[in-house]
């Protein structure tokens, strides 16, 4: 009787533990590129990946260059296999001055494709040629990053604090945000917005001129972008020079917004202690 029960539980215990697998959706698959001129990538690399590990349910493969050039010998150039078998493609290189069209629409081409993409910071500076300080028309060659982007910018303030207020709070990507100040960090001055591109925050930033005159700058600092043919989605920060940034809890929640967001998969978020 009593090796009846023990086979009855044992029955049990495996029946529950195929429940489990399969109401348990798998980690999300996604590829975190970092490397190039500027930034401290050896260690933010490390922070994002633990950062949003800790907060969702996703296995984040790295590739990375330690090179501090504004052409970083990255090995998903040319590689046009670079992005298979990932779910989301989190961009985080510096590289202003990778220049060649080619190699550009290749990095792209996943996006086009369907592959969600997030953004940060120099993304927003890498891949540009021509005449970028001015707007570009979009069916311009060199328009290509900026219109995956969905927005233009090609350069930044001083390193100053910013203010960051949240402006569209019923968007899925802002759940749970509130308006936080930074320590000292670059505010991007944006060129020009394109199409299907919503501004989730405005960044602020005092600004002293040469006659000691002091201003405010405004500008986007994160959006969301419908790309492409598919409207595919993407989501953006052009926040995230200095290591405190990255690791400010603020910074991560906010990224883990748009991880959830291009994803669209609110499952993956995993419950905190």
């Amino acid at each position: 009787m009593k090796l009846k029960k023990n086979i009855l539980c044992s029955i049990s215990l495996i029946a529950a533990g195929f429940a489990i697998a399969e109401t348990t959706p798998p980690p999300a698959k996604v590829l975190l590129i970092t490397g190039g001129c500027c930034h401290d990538y050896d260690a933010q690399k490390d922070i994002i990946k633990n950062g949003l590990e800790k907060r969702l349910n996703i296995e984040v493969t790295q590739i990375h260059s330690s090179d501090k050039s504004t052409k970083p010998p990255l090995p998903n150039h040319g590689n046009p296999d670079y992005a298979v078998g990932y779910d989301l493609i989190i961009h985080d290189e510096c590289a202003a001055d990778i220049s060649d069209p080619e190699v550009i629409q290749g990095i792209i081409n996943p996006h086009q494709n369907g592959i969600p993409g997030i953004n940060l910071h120099c993304a927003m500076h890498s891949y540009r040629f021509g005449n970028f300080k001015k707007p570009v028309v979009p069916e311009a060659v060199n328009a290509a990053w900026f219109n995956y982007l969905g927005l233009q910018s090609f350069s930044h303030g001083p390193n100053e604090p910013i203010s960051i207020r949240f402006s569209n709070a019923n968007h899925p990507a802002n759940a749970g945000l509130e308006d936080w100040n930074t320590d000292k960090e670059e505010l991007y001055h944006v060129v020009q917005i394109m199409p299907k591109t919503t501004v989730l925050a405005h960044g602020t930033q005092k600004v002293r001129s040469k006659g000691d005159t002091e201003k405010v700058e405004e500008h986007p600092i994160v959006w969301t972008h419908e790309y492409g043919p598919k409207n595919v989605r993407i989501w953006s920060t052009s926040l995230g020079h200095f290591n405190e940034t990255v690791a400010d809890g603020r910074y991560l929640d906010m990224i883990t917004n748009g991880v959830v967001w291009t994803l669209n998969r609110d499952d993956l978020r995993k419950k905190q202690p």
